[in-house]
């Protein structure tokens, strides 16, 4: 278990591990020149080892929760690992964030362009009934660090017999800092005019739900904890935010899925991404160990989370976009994360 890091000319640093293809670490200048931690982490990569709550692991086989575990795939059913009370959460009891991915030394993905920087590409096989899986998955997963100060995570996957296929990172962001208490005063715009709305288990009902009205409507800056304690079913089941919005236009290509700027470094987070749904998590259960870098990672909303996904429960959901792979497709997604300052000194 080895670390690696990336890094610009103007200092920005990704720090990863082999274990989860794990984003162990991201440092970014606020608006006064100063580097500091943006994500919740250890500085170790074995503490990764005993880390609940996925901290910036690559999820899957299936990121988010699958009902009962259970789907249909081309006529035939599949029971998974159940590992979130009755329900399949994030890959199961062993998911992909628990592997030793491998470190490849040409850092490209075939069919994906090279990127501008430094780059670091893992690549792990999932066999056939992996977690309850069907067939064997080779998938290949990049970080870059370019010069614009944007990470981008390119994934790639092709399977040998019919699966299902939705891989994400969880990383945690906290852009005010490793010494920031919470996210609350953090100010977030989420280019999404529909949510996914979760039963008492979170599995979504089926339903896409405008966001009008709603203390979900981010489509104009707000600040996160100004309606989370909203008299609000969806935010009294989620304890919070956790829920799956659809990103506005076709999935075609990169588009932008959110803002968020912290007043207080004046640091902006834009995410981009081919994927049709961003997850807003803001980390309502943290487990009582803190993370080692942030005094304050035990506590409710020290983190939030974009993660860049296919919908919760797509497969059992006829309203949701399909996430089938088969044999002889290519499974391609990139996530863009772009860093920046705003404000005046």
């Amino acid at each position: 278990m080895k670390i690696y890091t990336l890094s610009n000319q103007s200092g920005t640093q990704a720090r990863l591990t082999s274990y989860g293809a794990t984003l162990m670490s991201l440092r970014a200048r606020d608006l006064r020149g100063q580097l500091d931690e943006v994500i919740l982490g250890f500085d170790e990569p074995e503490a990764y080892k005993a880390a609940a709550g996925y901290p910036g692991a690559i999820i899957g086989r299936f990121a988010n929760r699958l009902a009962k575990g259970r789907f249909n795939l081309d006529g035939t059913a599949y029971q998974l690992a159940v590992n979130n009370g009755i329900n399949h959460l994030h890959g199961g009891v062993h998911g992909f964030d628990q592997a030793e991915w491998q470190v490849c030394a040409k850092a490209q993905i075939p069919g994906q362009p090279q990127r501008e920087g430094e780059s670091l590409l893992l690549t792990y096989t999932s066999v056939d009934g992996e977690e309850g899986y069907p067939g064997t998955l080779l998938v290949q997963v990049r970080y870059t660090l370019s010069s614009a100060h944007e990470l981008w995570i390119d994934y790639a996957a092709i399977t040998d017999r019919p699966t299902i296929l939705n891989l994400t990172n969880h990383a945690y962001f906290n852009l005010a800092g490793a010494k920031a208490r919470d996210i609350l005063d953090h100010q977030l715009r989420l280019h999404a005019g529909f949510f996914t709305p979760v039963n008492r288990d979170l599995i979504p009902t089926g339903e896409l739900r405008a966001v009008d009205d709603t203390p979900f409507d981010f489509r104009r800056r707000q600040r996160i904890g100004a309606r989370m304690e909203a008299p609000d079913i969806q935010l009294q089941i989620g304890n919070g935010y956790d829920h799956n919005f659809l990103i506005d236009g076709a999935a075609a290509g990169l588009r932008i899925a959110a803002e968020v700027y912290e007043p207080l470094s004046g640091r902006t987070l834009e995410v981009w991404t081919t994927q049709p749904c961003v997850q807003f998590y803001t980390g309502n259960y943290f487990p009582g160990a803190q993370l080692s870098r942030h005094p304050h990672a035990a506590s409710k909303h020290a983190g939030f989370c974009l993660e860049t996904q296919h919908a919760p429960d797509a497969p059992n959901q006829a309203n949701f976009a399909s996430a089938r792979l088969g044999p002889g497709e290519i499974y391609q997604h990139t996530t863009v994360y772009r860093f920046g300052v705003s404000g005046a000194v």
